[in-house]
């Protein structure tokens, strides 16, 4: 997923999300306990992560904190996706 501002996160199969900025990583999330698989950014400063740990995770934009984790699902979560509202 890329920020307005360039920034780049990617999802890995080591539990992480790496933070890019300009070619080179800046930052890396932890949490998740397993593959990280779908990345969205919402329009309200949001970054939203799906894991095959079965979780969905929300991280601030501007500074990485983790501010969220929505539980519920049996399996993996492939595909999130955020409505225009944010």
């Amino acid at each position: 997923a890329i920020a307005a501002d360039g920034t780049l996160f990617s999802g890995a199969c080591d539990a992480t999300i790496r933070v890019w900025s300009n070619g080179e990583h800046v930052d890396t999330l932890t949490g998740h306990r397993r593959d990280v698989v779908a990345l969205v950014i919402g329009t309200h400063g949001k970054l939203y992560s799906g894991s095959i740990d079965n979780t969905v995770r929300v991280w601030s934009l501007a500074d990485g904190t983790h501010l969220a984790t929505l539980e519920g699902h049996k399996s993996g979560v492939f595909i999130v996706a955020v409505g225009l509202d944010g």
